[in-house]
């Protein structure tokens, strides 16, 4: 049986693959645990400085497994008790990917369609090939994306996410990266190493930099003006007071590289 995730490390980078093209590579239960699983690993693995997530076959993800989701609606309470946990599984994975202290790279191409397009809307980063569709469609269905809308309006201004949710139409890469859903909309030859050069130039950084910086920006989001900087006065504080910091510091100040 295929691996539905596969993870390869090189220099610092682990990229994760979701490997079940026959399905779109769906977030099926199978494919919510993968992922967990090894974000739960990647937490706590100082080799690793930056994450790639993509998908094999024609397209990144197509959201949640359908034909699974009427399968779970066979039971006594009609799904009600499969959907709820469901949903709180799919939303624990996106918390994760804010939680780990490495950067999430999004690779999209083809399609990233209602929890698919929440995933390229939850990773740090984004990048994808010109021609790749995104939508929070659900709404198609009689299914407003509720969910996906949590990390879809942390990204994209509010009249933009409202009618993509409300329209279920979907936009392309050029508009994505316009209105902030991704960073760079690419051509499709030219995905790759894009990709890679991003995350390289990631990797390149301070050891632990971006992971005070991540976890520092996200929890800064959430608080006031005066916390933000009382909070944010404490993490740079300590930031500066780092021996590497200090190496680095010096190392522009003499015109040479640092050495970390």
């Amino acid at each position: 049986m295929t691996d539905i995730l596969l993870r390869n490390d090189a220099a610092g980078i682990a990229t994760l693959t979701m490997n079940s093209p026959s399905n779109l590579n769906a977030l099926s239960d199978a494919m919510l645990a993968a992922l967990q699983a090894q974000f739960d690993a990647l937490a706590n693995d100082t080799e690793i400085k930056v994450v790639i997530l993509q998908g094999a076959g024609k397209v990144f993800c197509a959201g949640h497994d359908l034909k699974e989701m009427t399968r779970g609606r066979q039971a006594d309470d009609g799904g009600r008790a499969y959907f709820h946990d469901l949903f709180t599984r799919c939303a624990a994975v996106m918390q994760s990917i804010t939680a780990l202290p490495q950067p999430v790279i999004a690779k999209a191409h083809g399609i990233a369609t209602a929890a698919g397009c929440q995933l390229v809307a939850t990773c740090d980063l984004a990048l994808a090939a010109t021609g790749t569709r995104f939508g929070v469609n659900g709404v198609n269905i009689g299914l407003f994306c509720s969910t996906p809308m949590v990390a879809l309006t942390r990204n994209v201004p509010r009249k933009q996410a409202f009618e993509m949710l409300t329209t279920g139409a979907f936009i392309d890469a050029t508009r994505a990266a316009e209105i902030g859903l991704i960073n760079q909309a690419v051509e499709p030859e030219v995905l790759d190493a894009a990709t890679t050069k991003m995350a390289e130039l990631l990797a390149s950084k301070m050891n632990g930099v971006l992971a005070i910086g991540k976890q520092a920006f996200y929890t800064q989001m959430q608080m006031g003006l005066a916390d933000a900087y009382a909070y944010t006065g404490d993490v740079i504080t300590a930031n500066i007071m780092m021996r590497d910091t200090e190496e680095g510091i010096a190392a522009f100040l003499e015109k040479r590289a640092p050495n970390w």
